[in-house]
């Protein structure tokens, strides 16, 4: 068999010739990737008369050969945009303000103690309210069985429970719909292609995070719920302040991925336009301010800022989880000293095992005292650090970028205002209007912190390569 085909191949040189002409060329992309195309043959007729025809002549195709096979796509993708559309980038904004209001209702929640009228989880048919008054008093059965209504509301009435049934029901229905606004549209965009590559990613990332909050939130219920956890931890019925914490926390990951994503999306957008316009030469002069090295060092310091300002609000979860800013309402002072005394912080109260190994971490976190300590550490830090950060750049001005020095300022008085709303959150017995401006201070201060990081952002080399090839267009007309 082997013989027949070299036979074959000897005696037919067309089909040979014809291969040879199948040559692979090799070219460089917009953005210097290599990419290949493949020529076409001139004449492969001569391959598929041989197989019907057991002759050896040759004949001439008739009709073009790109008619017959579809293009490649390699010129397509080497010349598509890096960027996502700009719509994507508003998409994800409105999504953050979604978000941004789901955390402020969660705190109205948390604050109306409300997170555990609802005692069960249905993810579909939980989106329905009762609707008639049999359906309200089967609700409120169920709730009477649960530890909260024995231990703490045996003398609520029906309609003081739809109230505070109706809190949570709307906190998890928005969720609901933060979900449905999110998935619905990243298919569309996905299918148009309006998403670049790398963005798509970190859109499957977030649905993905999206997804697992709703399942923390009831895990975070749950812990209300069981009686033995109750007993387990010595704590009247409500959420464990880890698992509030770590529900908060995801909450905010997600914002903050939304946010810097469209931030991302935007700026490179506004690049691109400013690429196209008749004065190129100011973008240029941006990109020559971001990546010059000098720059590295407050990019650096602006990154642990907001790291800084993540982990005090997670603390200040703790402190909603504890009830702790119940207690020690004065500042700076906490009580008759600056601290309390040593055997209050590091109590053995709240030690589980003999030895008293659990101790120093215990207190860390169960300590109510201790957490609001530990809170009002956090909160001072943060803000002399947005202080010192501030003066630093202010000395440097000339090599930061004006929108960064700008969001700066911003940062520094939405940093000063979310001061003073704690010490006066804390002064005035948390009342639920404060309490409740004090938590979206907290979003609000990683909103510019985060605004203020991705002023200062490098540019991808996807998009300076892009952005640079249409300043050259630019410039030949």
């Amino acid at each position: 068999m082997l013989s027949n085909s070299r036979s074959f191949f000897t005696r037919n040189t067309s089909v040979l010739s014809t291969f040879k002409q199948n040559i692979i060329r090799t070219k460089t992309g917009v953005f210097g990737a290599p990419k290949v195309v493949i020529s076409p043959p001139k004449s492969i007729s001569s391959f598929f008369s041989h197989r019907s025809i057991r002759s050896y002549s040759t004949g001439t195709l008739t009709t073009p050969l790109q008619s017959q096979i579809p293009v490649a796509n390699a010129v397509t993708n080497a010349t598509r945009s890096p960027i996502s559309h700009r719509a994507v980038g508003w998409w994800l904004i409105g999504t953050s303000g979604l978000v941004f209001g789901i955390v402020v209702l969660g705190g109205l929640t948390r604050l109306t103690e409300s997170g555990l009228s609802i005692t069960e989880w249905k993810p579909v048919t939980g989106a329905i309210p009762p609707l008639n008054q049999s359906e309200w008093e089967e609700e409120f059965d169920k709730y009477k069985n649960s530890p909260e209504f024995k231990q703490l509301n045996s003398h609520i009435t029906l309609e003081e429970f739809k109230f505070i049934f109706s809190m949570e029901w709307g906190h998890r229905l928005m969720g609901r719909t933060i979900g449905v606004l999110f998935v619905l549209p990243a298919l569309y965009f996905w299918s148009t292609g309006k998403l670049s590559r790398h963005v798509k990613w970190k859109v499957v990332g977030l649905t993905g995070l999206l997804g697992l909050q709703g399942a923390i939130g009831w895990w975070m219920v749950k812990s209300g719920l069981d009686e033995e956890q109750l007993l387990e931890r010595k704590s009247k019925p409500t959420v464990s302040q880890y698992r509030l914490t770590t529900h908060l926390g995801a909450a905010f990951l997600m914002y903050l991925g939304v946010l810097w994503t469209g931030f991302e999306i935007l700026n490179e957008n506004k690049w691109t336009k400013g690429a196209r316009s008749s004065n190129p030469q100011v973008i240029k002069t941006l990109f020559d301010q971001l990546q010059n090295p000098a720059l590295k060092r407050i990019r650096s310091l602006s990154t642990g800022l907001l790291c800084l300002t993540f982990i005090t609000a997670m603390s200040g979860g703790m402190v909603a989880g504890l009830d702790a800013g119940l207690i020690y309402n004065t500042f700076p002072h906490m009580g008759d000293d600056w601290i309390p005394s040593q055997n209050e912080l590091f109590s053995d109260v709240f030690s589980r095992v003999s030895d008293q190994s659990d101790l120093w971490w215990r207190n860390l976190l169960e300590n109510p005292t201790t957490v609001q300590l530990v809170h009002r550490i956090m909160a001072t830090t943060t803000f002399f650090s947005v202080l010192a950060l501030h003066m630093y750049t202010v000395k440097r001005k000339a090599i930061i970028p004006k929108p960064a020095q700008k969001m700066l300022h911003t940062v520094m008085g939405v940093v000063s205002f979310q001061v003073a709303l704690g010490i006066t959150t804390l002064i005035y017995l948390v009342p639920v209007p404060l309490a409740a401006a004090h938590q979206a201070g907290a979003l609000a201060l990683l909103t510019t912190v985060l605004a203020f990081c991705s002023r200062l952002k490098k540019p991808r080399p996807q998009t300076i390569s892009y952005i640079n090839k249409l300043m050259k267009e630019q410039l030949k007309k």
